[in-house]
């Protein structure tokens, strides 16, 4: 066993026994390359990454290499989803280096952590132009021993030009109608009408830019907006992305088609989705939305909630496929004769025709990946049902993928916001409950007595990584989501405390952008900064959404100028780049909606038509809108004071921009008032 023994990532634990000396990423190993003179080797993957466990089967379980390693090296092994600050930090460096980058990343360091060679994936032999492992570790170890100087050159001069990069030039002043105008124009320019989503292959779920086209569509009654969005969300959940069995989305698709998924698994894109689908049926009404938002609720509970209550963060692409083989996929793709075998031969056929199984295969050795292509023909519903049962019931008896245990505080805010929102539109209170059960972990396990978050935990153990950015920003959004949601004043206290340390941590007074690590964290070789979102919303803009949501809330100036200020980005990267600041697009269109404040006050809050105004209040689609209720002189909610009942009625109020409507008790009435623009 190595250094990594004692660590809580799985993606550590699994490089435990390798026989390279591998170190968590800490002082003391930068401490060890001074002493010893050794370059650093830092090796950054996450344990659901394919080609990490390639490289970790060719390479760092091989002893020879492991050898030459551990004699010339001192090697850095790190969990990218449990330090993305030290990710962010490389990954910048790699991208400006060779113009690419991904995972596994392999950068070799300096002993001041400053990096002066980059990779990403190298394979045991010479192959497709890339050099071998090996030939790598000699060539950098000839180059530290040879010529030092020339090394420590580059390795500051990449540190200088990394420390003059601008991210972006911040506006002084958040988006209007213009830049989101532009932004819809540049979206509709590289959205694929044939196929939904934007741009070629590999294709992601494209979840925050859906958010601000749904967004959009309620404060403008753009027609064109819903349709892309209500377009790519139909052909996600009729393509192999979505799991026709069991629910969830894989992270993305190898195809334009969305036809071959990357098998992964991640929370954040399942919470996302999720939430999507949800507001995609609050906007229309559509049957597939409805389904696909419970059905993806369901997986999470179902396959990622831990024995504490909070949600693990990812299922593996691989798994064993009955050989002892580890291969990608192993345990969702059929055949005709697997389908056959599981169902009989007559809902066999019926099984390949409704699912796309065919004897050519749309994956690898004539498998096929579960579809719903057809649109047209009519299938028996008890008959479908009956086959999905028993195929999924199959499909439990084969090995699962491995499951990322650890419970990241940003990705389970992500799942507290939908799981409450799906919980409360579709009548579901066991989902709200588990959105609760999460962040109950969230404040005992990762939140201290001074407020500040700890990035992950694991079996109920706290991790010894801060909070970043994100966390606080996506854990303050599910925690007022389920303020709105649950009538518990607490959550949006929970939310305010974390969004003090924004505000006292992470902005720039200056200028009012936002850094991804707070002042007083570990200082890297760069302070990590990025507006654009990736695979979830960024930092920046979740942030700017919470906040703005806070305000709407408690009437805070400061907390709304800190929103506004840190819009200052999308004005600038709206019209030029919508597709990577989506998020940030969505927090605008709340902005120029107000938002709207909904108090909803009730004699009492299991009421039936106390109920019933605070459920279309919730179903309304005003962007960004907030929702108290409670009774009436309720200290829970700012938005509830002085709300008193019209004749002894609930009643709903709505204001926005310091202005309030008249009350109303009737929920079509209040349902006019969030609709109107």
């Amino acid at each position: 066993m190595n250094r990594l023994a004692h660590e809580t990532s799985p993606y550590l634990l699994q490089h435990a026994d390798n026989p390279v000396d591998w170190w968590p990423w800490s002082a003391e190993a930068f401490d060890e390359a001074r002493r010893t003179n050794k370059p650093v080797l830092l090796s950054v993957g996450y344990s659901s990454c394919h080609w990490c466990h390639v490289m970790a089967h060719e390479s760092f379980e091989d002893r020879a290499t492991a050898d030459y390693l551990n004699e010339h090296f001192v090697s850095v092994k790190v969990d990218r989803e449990e330090r993305p600050d030290v990710d962010a930090v490389y990954m910048e460096a790699v991208q400006a280096a060779t113009g690419q980058g991904g995972w596994p990343m392999t950068v070799f360091l300096t002993a001041d952590g400053e990096p002066f060679y980059f990779g990403t994936y190298f394979p045991p032999a010479p192959r497709h132009g890339m050099p071998s492992f090996r030939q790598v570790l000699e060539g950098v170890q000839q180059a530290w021993s040879t010529r030092h100087d020339e090394v420590s050159e580059v390795a500051g001069k990449i540190v200088r030009d990394l420390s003059q990069r601008e991210i972006v030039r911040q506006a002084a002043e958040a988006p209007g109608e213009q830049e989101l105008a532009q932004a819809l124009l540049g979206l509709t320019r590289e959205y694929d009408p044939q196929r939904g989503g934007f741009g070629g292959a590999p294709k992601f779920p494209p979840s925050m830019v859906l958010e601000f086209l749904l967004r959009h569509h309620a404060r403008t009654g753009a027609e064109g907006a819903l349709q892309m969005a209500q377009d790519t969300c139909e052909r996600m959940a009729r393509g192999g992305l979505y799991d026709q069995l069991g629910g969830g989305f894989a992270r993305y698709s190898v195809d334009r088609d969305w036809v071959v998924p990357h098998f992964e698994k991640m929370l954040y894109d399942n919470a996302l989705l999720c939430r999507v689908y949800a507001h995609l049926w609050r906007a229309t009404g559509s049957d597939l939305a409805r389904r696909v938002a419970l059905e993806t609720a369901e997986f999470m509970v179902r396959e990622l909630r831990t024995a504490e209550g909070g949600f693990a963060s990812a299922l593996d692409a691989d798994s064993d496929d009955g050989t002892g083989r580890h291969v990608e996929g192993a345990y969702y793709v059929w055949t005709p004769e697997q389908l056959g075998a599981v169902l009989g031969e007559e809902d066999g056929r019926l099984a390949a025709q409704y699912f796309a199984v065919t004897d050519e295969g749309t994956f690898e050795h004539g498998q096929s990946v579960l579809q719903l292509p057809q649109t047209e023909g009519v299938f028996d519903a008890e008959k479908v049902a009956s086959v999905k049962e028993r195929l999924l019931a199959a499909r439990g008896r084969r090995p699962a993928p491995g499951r990322d245990d650890k419970v990241v505080a940003a990705w389970n805010g992500l799942a507290v916001a939908a799981l409450a929102e799906t919980g409360a539109y579709f009548g579901r209170p066991d989902l709200t409950e588990a959105a609760l059960g999460a962040a109950d972990l969230l404040v005992r396990v990762h939140l201290d007595e001074h407020g500040r978050l700890a990035r992950t935990s694991r079996d109920g153990r706290v991790g010894a990584n801060a909070g970043v950015l994100e966390d606080y920003a996506d854990v303050a959004e599910g925690f007022l989501a389920l303020a709105s949601v649950t009538g518990e004043g607490v959550w949006l206290d929970f939310a305010g405390l974390l969004l003090g340390h924004v505000l006292a941590r992470f902005a720039d007074p200056a200028t009012g952008a936002l850094f991804d690590t707070a002042s007083d964290a570990e200082q890297l070789i760069r302070r990590p900064q990025d507006p654009t979102d990736n695979a979830a919303p960024s930092g920046w803009t979740a942030a700017a959404g919470a906040l703005l949501s806070y305000a709407a809330h408690t009437g805070s100036a400061p907390h709304r100028e800190a929103a506004e200020r840190a819009l200052g980005v999308v004005k600038t990267l709206g019209p030029r780049v919508p597709r990577f600041i989506g998020w940030g697009l969505a927090v605008a269109e709340a902005l120029l909606d107000g938002p709207r404040e909904v108090a909803v006050a009730g004699p009492a809050l299991d009421d039936e038509r106390t109920a019933a105004l605070h459920r279309t209040a919730l179903l309304g689609a005003a962007p960004g809108a907030v929702v108290a209720f409670g009774t009436p002189g309720s200290d829970e909610f700012p938005l509830l004071a002085d709300r008193t009942l019209v004749d002894g009625a609930p009643t709903a109020y709505v204001c926005r921009g310091f202005v309030c409507d008249l009350p109303v008790t009737d929920p079509a009435a209040l349902r006019a008032r969030l609709t109107s623009s």
